[in-house]
């Protein structure tokens, strides 16, 4: 089957760490035997307009079109204000890119677009769909629920969307009920898969026992300038466990391949977590597979595999602390599994069968 995968996020050839999540799932997709292209839209910017999101490096002069490993990737330009203030222009722009579009795909025409990531390249999704008559998935990853729908000037249009695809997927169950509660009658929860690959893939780390007055290398999974991250009270939490005798050192992660990313989780001690918002997040999974134990605020769906001890309920310096202290005391001999259900082959089964229920 041929499918075109669309999204405002994937990985450029200078940010190869932006949209892993999409690329992820186009190797599920070709994995099961179907045909993949990407369609990358990308807003027109300066250089020094990167700098407002992490996700901007890269974007300004990326190629409009290029390959991520094996699979085409056309980038077109579209016109977008910050905030979105006229959504009607984002989209009209946004829509003027089908000629474009179908020149770069020749005879190439799809069985089924998923879109990864709301507004606006749904509107671009949607439209592509009712062109060529073929249906269409939406993927919600976060920010299209957790701020875009509250948002007043993109609010009406997220929800036109969401409800037009002919089936939409969220990735988190969190945000499966937040469609429940807008009205949108299809949908269904996929979660993004483990991704780590095996030669990093590691036992836990049994480190039970160790007790302050030692150095503790705490990696912070995420780039620092993404204030939904929330790196401040993670520095908070360094400056308490130092209080109680730790030599704290804290590694920050910015667009670095995942390999680096990787390698990194293998020498931490310890994994902290304090985001403000998330749909996973996958780094929780990651780190566990790479053997290094999780700190985390309650957020996205760590409460469902990480022990009640490594959570803290409260965005609390003391209360992250003591899930910290808690986590190094533990010994984790046993390991800590995840669950089956973000494994690669109950991911890949559950697309295969969304996949076939919507394309005969």
């Amino acid at each position: 089957m041929r499918v075109l995968v669309t999204s405002l996020l994937f990985p450029l050839p200078t940010n190869v760490a932006r949209g892993t999540f999409v690329s992820d799932h186009v190797e599920i997709l070709q994995k099961l035997g179907h045909d993949v292209k990407v369609v990358n839209p990308l807003p027109r910017m300066l250089r020094y307009q990167e700098s407002s999101r992490s996700t901007h490096t890269g974007v300004a002069k990326a190629p409009k079109r290029f390959n991520h490993g094996d699979v085409d990737v056309f980038s077109p330009r579209f016109w977008g204000l910050p905030g979105h203030p006229l959504p009607v222009l984002t989209s009209f722009s946004i829509k003027g890119k089908l000629r474009s579009i179908e020149r770069w795909l020749g005879d190439w025409r799809p069985d089924l677009i998923i879109c990864h990531t709301v507004w606006p390249v749904a509107e671009l999704a949607n439209h592509l769909s009712h062109k060529w008559r073929i249906p269409w998935i939406g993927v919600v990853h976060g920010h299209d629920f957790d701020v875009g729908i509250s948002d007043k000037n993109i609010s009406k249009p997220i929800l036109r969307l969401t409800k037009s695809a002919n089936h939409l997927v969220t990735v988190s169950k969190r945000l499966y009920k937040i469609a429940e509660e807008v009205g949108i009658e299809k949908f269904s929860v996929i979660p993004c898969h483990n991704a780590v690959l095996g030669e990093w893939k590691k036992p836990m780390k049994n480190i039970g026992g160790r007790w302050r007055k030692e150095s503790l290398d705490i990696l912070f999974p995420s780039d620092p300038r993404r204030p939904e991250k929330n790196h401040l009270l993670a520095l908070q939490t360094g400056e308490e466990l130092e209080k109680r005798g730790w030599i704290v050192g804290i590694t920050t992660l910015r667009q670095q391949p995942r390999s680096i990313v990787w390698d990194r989780m293998l020498v931490a001690d310890l994994t902290l977590i304090t985001s403000k918002r998330e749909s996973g997040p996958l780094v929780a999974r990651e780190s566990i597979q790479c053997g290094t134990p999780v700190v985390s605020v309650d957020v996205g769906d760590v409460a469902s595999y990480l022990p009640e001890f490594c959570i803290s309920s409260d965005y609390d310096p003391n209360s992250l602390a003591d899930a910290c202290e808690a986590a190094l005391k533990n010994d984790w001999s046993a390991g800590l599994e995840l669950p089956e259900q973000f494994n690669f082959e109950s991911v890949s089964k559950q697309w295969e069968k969304l996949i076939e229920s919507l394309v005969e």
